[in-house]
């Protein structure tokens, strides 16, 4: 059995409508039932623009898609949170407790920390999602606030934690070290 994490594609939309509109995955997702090939072909595609700052992941095991990831910068107005992303997970059913999540979240992690200069990494889960909760604070995630009837589901509201992830390591740049003959 081997993972492959990836950048996502187009051609990954039937993918993630199946995985994200399964019944036993998106009730603990912050997605809604009922989604489609064509609505996540355009989110695809918006989402993987050249220009496009957002890390859209799919991970195949044995070369089949079961899990979908994405890293979202604060948004271009919150010039104050350029420090910012959150995230978003989701593995297939069939594939939970076989790694595809830590496969994941290692890339996400590894791509703030090392190529986006993200210092914090933000995320919401639902209270009762606990192995969500247990992979997120496996990579250094804390719960910062319980959310109140954060969102509906299933006709119910319920609450969320909102988790955060501080750099580990924070990038530094060492003090310039003065040139020869040059003063102050």
């Amino acid at each position: 059995m081997t993972i492959t994490v990836r950048r996502a594609t187009p051609n990954d939309a039937a993918a993630f409508a199946r995985i994200m509109g399964d019944p036993a995955v998106y009730p603990g997702l912050m997605q809604l039932p009922y989604t489609n090939e064509e609505l996540w072909r355009t989110r695809l595609v918006e989402g993987t623009v050249p220009a496009k700052p957002d890390l859209l992941l799919a991970a195949e095991l044995d070369g089949a898609v079961v899990g979908t990831a994405g890293l979202h910068p604060a948004a271009a107005t919150q010039i104050r949170r350029r420090h910012v992303a959150a995230i978003g997970i989701s593995v297939a059913a069939e594939a939970q407790r076989q790694g595809v999540g830590s496969a994941l979240m290692q890339a996400m992690c590894d791509y703030a920390d090392r190529w986006m200069g993200v210092l914090r990494i933000e995320l919401t889960v639902y209270t009762d999602n606990e192995r969500a909760i247990a992979l997120y604070r496996r990579f250094g995630f804390e719960i910062e606030g319980r959310c109140r009837g954060y969102a509906m589901r299933d006709g119910q509201y319920v609450d969320a934690f909102s988790m955060a992830r501080i750099h580990p390591a924070p990038p530094t740049i060492a003090p310039r070290a003065a040139e020869p003959g040059e003063t102050g």
